[in-house]
């Protein structure tokens, strides 16, 4: 067991593993041993991969993923929602009583089937549970990224919030949305200074924008990366066999790293491996880099540049009922209950 860190200090982790790609259950179950290695090495935060659970589309793109009414991408995406996360199931029971054991934040990418779009879309959904267990927030993707929309639907800004861990204000976002200056802004605005960046894998995605965050939002940045590899195609998966002819031998190579608010590796992109990355963050550094900018703060313009975030979760309807109605249900019951 590490030490306990010192007030103002926080151990974050980001757990870089392989999926057992598609099978959500024994995917649950090794992010469950991950979490608890994080807790064993002292971490408060530990974040995993984009859409870990059951694991990223990498067939589309090398299976002719675009052609229309194909029977191998239909037998591959049906399999992809049978595998997806259900919440309201419960399918990340487990996860959130390992959070509340060890009291442990975790930041866990999925891919979600939310009952309130009807059940059978897939959403690539950062899930942040809280050290007390807790669902604390579902953002779904807002804008899924070139094949990436043959499979998952456009998500909105219900999860675009932050939360408090310790001294420090967690936000996080999905792979490209990293890139997106007013998603970025958006968790700035709520007092952002560690931001965790959710990727499916792979170095060059990571190698330039976490460093170019963290130098813009003066921020500590934890980005956390999934491996993928053709021998991590289990048997179980359909058209297995012409997967494994399909795909490269490596498809995600990790990349998992963490910056500093100066902008400078504190943990530059580990590849090729499994790994456990694990550092003390200090927040008295946040506040030293602010002292010459604070894009929300001394050098923010608010009344020059505002944004304005939808933070409504979109559903499949909406009942409204006017108060004008209300009052006349009112009077019904009332007339009712004298009878």
């Amino acid at each position: 067991m590490s030490r306990r860190p010192a007030a103002g200090t926080l151990v974050v982790a980001a757990a870089q593993v392989a999926p057992v790609w598609l099978d959500r259950a024994r995917t649950v179950a090794k992010v469950v041993r991950w979490i608890s290695r994080a807790a064993d090495r002292g971490a408060g935060l530990v974040a995993f991969g984009e859409a870990l659970v059951p694991g990223y589309p990498w067939w589309i793109e090398h299976t002719d993923g675009a052609r229309f009414n194909s029977p191998v991408q239909k037998a591959l995406h049906a399999h992809y929602l049978e595998q997806a996360v259900d919440l309201e199931a419960g399918d990340l029971d487990s996860v959130c009583s390992v959070a509340r054991r060890r009291k442990i934040a975790v930041a866990l990418g999925t891919i979600e089937r939310p009952r309130d779009r009807g059940g059978h879309s897939a959403y690539c959904s950062l899930v942040y549970v809280a050290p007390n267990g807790e669902i604390a927030s579902v953002h779904r993707k807002l804008m899924p990224t070139y094949e990436e929309r043959l499979s998952w639907a456009t998500g909105d800004g219900h999860g675009l919030v932050t939360h408090r861990l310790g001294r420090f204000t967690v936000g996080a976002l999905n792979c490209w949305e990293n890139w997106m200056p007013l998603a970025r802004t958006a968790l700035y605005a709520q007092g952002e200074d560690l931001h965790v960046a959710s990727w499916p894998g792979n170095d060059y995605n990571t190698r330039d924008v976490t460093r170019f965050a963290a130098r813009e939002g003066r921020s500590y940045v934890v980005a956390a990366s999934a491996l993928m590899r053709r021998r991590d195609i289990p048997d179980s998966v359909p058209h297995a066999a012409t997967l494994r002819r399909a795909l490269p031998p490596v498809m995600g190579n990790g990349g998992s790293c963490i910056a500093g608010p100066d902008g400078e590796w504190i943990v530059p992109p580990v590849t090729g491996r499994e790994a456990l990355v694990v550092r003390e963050i200090t927040h008295r550094r946040v506040l030293e880099e602010r002292q010459n900018f604070d894009a929300m703060g001394h050098y923010g313009r608010p009344d020059v540049l505002q944004l304005t975030v939808d933070r409504r979760r979109q559903r499949r309807s909406e009942e409204h009922t006017s108060e004008l109605q209300s009052r006349l249900h009112l009077v019904c019951r009332l007339l009712l209950e004298k009878k």
